[in-house]
């Protein structure tokens, strides 16, 4: 679109020069007249920036040269009353093409010529080959042809004065031969940008079936127990992954994301709602499984708002797909969502594990208010203590956070063992000392209450897992009565602490860095599901 309105400013240019010139030679004699248009001609070519024999067109300076000699030869044929090629052909290209080329008048383009000479007879879009016909280039070499003559013409006249009759006859016969390959070549090249917008209206026409559907069968989970619904559901997902392996240059351009995904969302999210009414106190524990489901639901949604819009304005629609940013932009968020979505919703414990670390950081915040404080500025320091509280999480309660932990450190789990996988040594060795600090903590606090009970020792542990939940928050938040609290459990405990507290610190660097792309694609969603509010702005003004 950008280049329709630099296409539309030259044309006026073009018009407004073309005008001021002959107001400046009314008046003169019609032989004068001409004399001057044809001295300009001579002039305006010798300006022309040649290389290798050809025109250059490609750079800054040889395309305003070449579309000064354009406009000379057009005031020159007017001068001299050539009546123009007959161009009633423009009246039947597309609203784009007739923006360019309004009338029947010349209107000489450096990219028409530019075409004629290159004679590029196969052209790439978006990763489809599409050849030019034998016509169209017989056509730009018939343009070449009159071109060359044309040059050899005004260097005779460059040397010996204008030839006014030979000079008619070839402008005469180049601006047939123009007139022409313009209409072959832009008739055709509407044919090709047609084809290659083949792809966006497959996917507005499977989106227009889905829409018939849902009005007989409903929207949601009703839906997906027709099974003509879900079929027609994985066609529209098929083309939107081809649509996004084309278009989508800002992301991967993943075109492996299935139909199962919307559907394993959607059942989620109907699970979410069936539990919320069950148990309305249980609403917390599955936010972050609604957050996440949501996601790939609503991403989802745009895509289809978008081609539902869209499809009243294809001609506005870049036949390379990748320029149009608002496509763009809404394959980027549908990607990124759907990613989160076959990874962590479509998989039940990594899913579980989510959810169960969400409510973790919840009884965080309540025992360190200053950690939602964090959470809502998206601070620097919450990335410090998320994977604190995740290494934390997992050594008290390792069954809950196991799936977390193996997608995150594949390789510190072993085949074998609990749930087919168990921790290596060092990750043992981590556990094992865990286990020691916090017996420690509840055997102190249990001395100074003067309890012995096995249910007493019990409720210590609880207290000693608090005090270390809140000791991976304050080493960030700096929290005094914190540091104090454990010095009254004497030395011993304090010391071993530490301790803990630096050997966590190595394997919060570690699940940072062992895949960075994950870590990060995981605290982004992790969060998003602590806000509980999207990332992604889908609201807003409508862009092709």
């Amino acid at each position: 679109q950008g280049s329709e309105t630099v296409f539309s400013d030259t044309s006026r240019y073009i018009k407004r020069w073309v005008m001021a010139m002959l107001r400046r030679l009314l008046g003169k004699s019609r032989q004068a007249f001409e004399d001057e248009a044809i001295s300009r001609v001579v002039e305006a070519r010798s300006r022309l920036v040649i290389e290798g024999g050809r025109v250059n067109t490609k750079s800054e300076g040889g395309t305003a040269a070449c579309l000064e000699y354009l406009q000379a030869l057009d005031v020159a044929a007017r001068a001299l009353r050539i009546e123009a090629a007959p161009r009633a052909y423009r009246e039947r290209f597309t609203v784009n093409y007739r923006a360019l080329l309004p009338d029947e008048a010349r209107n000489y383009r450096v990219d028409v010529l530019e075409a004629s000479v290159e004679q590029c007879g196969v052209i790439w879009v978006n990763g489809d080959k599409f050849e030019f016909s034998e016509e169209v280039m017989r056509r730009a070499e018939a343009l070449q042809l009159r071109w060359s003559e044309l040059s050899s013409l005004l260097d005779h006249c460059e040397a010996s004065g204008p030839a006014r009759a030979e000079l008619r006859d070839t402008l005469v016969r180049m601006d047939v031969a123009w007139a022409r390959f313009e209409h072959k070549y832009i008739a055709e090249l509407i044919q090709i940008e047609e084809k290659a917008r083949q792809l966006l209206v497959q996917a507005i026409d499977n989106e227009q079936s889905l829409q018939l559907l849902e009005m007989h069968h409903g929207v949601g989970s009703a839906s997906l127990a027709i099974p003509n619904y879900v079929e027609e559901l994985e066609r529209f997902v098929k083309c939107i992954s081809r649509l996004n392996s084309v278009a989508n240059i800002c992301r991967k351009g993943r075109d492996d994301l299935s139909v199962d995904i919307i559907i394993e969302a959607t059942r989620r999210l109907q699970q979410c709602e069936a539990h919320e009414l069950q148990q309305g106190s249980s609403a917390e524990a599955l936010s972050a499984a609604r957050a996440l489901a949501s996601e790939v639901v609503e991403s989802f949604a745009a895509v289809r708002q978008y081609l539902r819009e869209v499809a009243h304005c294809l001609e506005r629609v870049d036949p390379h797909l990748c320029n149009n940013t608002g496509l763009v932009a809404r394959l980027v968020d549908w990607e990124e969502s759907w990613e989160v979505g076959m990874r962590y919703v479509q998989q039940g414990p990594l899913l579980d594990s989510i959810c169960d670390l969400v409510q973790e950081i919840r009884s965080a915040e309540k025992l360190v208010p200053a950690l939602s404080v964090m959470c809502e500025e998206c601070d620097v320091e919450l990335f410090m203590v998320l994977p604190r509280i995740l290494l934390l999480r997992f050594l008290a309660e390792p069954a809950q956070q196991m799936a977390l932990m193996q997608s995150l450190l594949p390789h510190r789990f072993l085949e074998g063992g609990h749930n087919g996988h168990s921790a290596d040594s060092e990750l043992e060795a981590l556990a094992c000392k865990f286990r020691k600090v916090r017996d420690l903590l509840a055997c102190s606090l249990s001395s100074r209450s003067r309890g012995a009970s096995n249910t007493a020792v019990c409720v210590y542990q609880d207290e000693a897992q608090r005090m270390l939940l809140r000791r991976v928050v304050v080493g960030v938040c700096g929290d005094k009565p914190e540091a104090d609290q454990l010095a009254l459990l004497g030395n011993k405990a304090t010391d071993s602490v530490a301790e803990l507290m630096n050997d966590l610190e190595r394997w919060n660097i570690e699940l940072q860095r062992n895949c960075p792309e994950d870590w990060n694609q995981f605290s982004a969603i992790l969060v998003q599901c602590l806000l509980g509010k999207s990332q992604q702005q889908r609201q807003g003004a409508f862009r092709v």
